[in-house]
């Protein structure tokens, strides 16, 4: 099976993790992509939905499916969303998508986190995958400085093409930290959250999966948390 195949297999699978007439997460990026398309044949069983992107607001909007902001919002029954890297334990490398704040925002009101991802994602201790982190502009070079004292080499990302910086939907700088070997995921990420500039680390540990869908070639494998 093709990479797009698993990530259209996972996408399926989590349609049964859906709370009819609740209000559904919905994540960033292209196996959240497959799940939107899917979530749009069973639109009219759900209440609503709340975005983590721009990006998943217009695809959502796109198939006639209600986008609801975050502040008019008391709960949400599941969260749905993929990861760049997940562990046995359930923590997450996200934000490859440049998403990681809104991400962690709309998980954090949701009373489950279903991640959906092929079976490359999962690994025995993270960091292949750098790990993003989101910044304030004035800050990404002393942000930058205290990353690389705890063993990685952060990376400005940069706006495809250009030498500009990219620049997130809130507004903030990304930096992507190559060479770490996450070994106490919870560590890390509240050691990241304490450096001034920061806005959020792509690190879900803390509150991490509940339930992963893993796509294989031998079908959907599920793993709990």
């Amino acid at each position: 099976m093709t990479q797009d195949e698993l990530k259209q297999a996972v996408a399926r699978a989590a349609i049964a993790y859906v709370v009819e007439n609740e209000i559904i997460g919905v994540g960033t990026g292209s196996t959240a992509n497959f799940f939107i398309d899917e979530l749009a044949k069973i639109k009219d069983k759900i209440k609503g939905t709340v975005a983590s992107s721009e990006a998943t607001a217009a695809r959502l909007r796109g198939h006639g499916i209600d986008v609801l902001d975050l502040n008019d919002v008391a709960e949400i029954a599941v969260y749905i969303d993929g990861a760049d890297e997940i562990d046995n334990s359930g923590a997450m490398i996200k934000g490859g998508g440049a998403a990681l704040t809104r991400e962690k925002i709309v998980a954090s009101v949701s009373k489950q986190f279903v991640c959906i991802a092929d079976g490359s994602k999962l690994v025995d201790v993270m960091g292949k995958f750098p790990l993003p982190v989101e910044v304030i502009p004035m800050a990404r070079a002393s942000v930058a400085r205290e990353l690389a004292k705890l063993g990685g080499t952060p990376k400005l990302r940069l706006k495809a093409g250009t030498d500009e910086a990219f620049v997130t939907d809130n507004g903030g700088n990304i930096l992507d930290v190559a060479g770490l070997s996450i070994t106490d995921p919870k560590a890390l990420e509240a050691r990241i959250n304490q450096i001034v500039g920061v806005i959020a680390v792509g690190l879900f540990a803390v509150s991490g999966a509940n339930v992963c869908l893993l796509g294989t070639a031998e079908g959907v494998k599920t793993l709990k948390f």
